[in-house]
């Protein structure tokens, strides 16, 4: 099987990483929080994630929980189907 490279061809060790629906999910995180006003950082705070997961999540890098996804809904202060709904999934 090929080796999945994403957007800056680095090697991608999960077929998941990338994958069309995560990145809609992930832009749609980051125009919300953009939209907000909200930094990555206080976002991952709020959510009480890792910044750098936040970061991982908005590039389509990984496929979140549900549990996550719910935090990270939280704290933007919209639902998840708000999310999931602005990511057109």
């Amino acid at each position: 099987m090929p080796q999945i490279r994403n957007h800056q061809e680095v090697p991608n060790l999960s077929s998941h990483r990338q994958d069309p629906l995560l990145v809609a999910l992930g832009m749609a995180i980051r125009r919300i929080r953009q939209k907000r006003k909200i930094s990555q950082e206080t976002l991952a705070l709020t959510a009480d994630l890792d910044r750098s997961y936040v970061g991982q999540v908005e590039r389509g890098d990984n496929n979140v929980a549900m549990l996550t996804l719910s935090r990270i809904a939280a704290a933007l202060g919209v639902s998840v189907s708000d999310l999931l709904i602005e990511a057109g999934l």
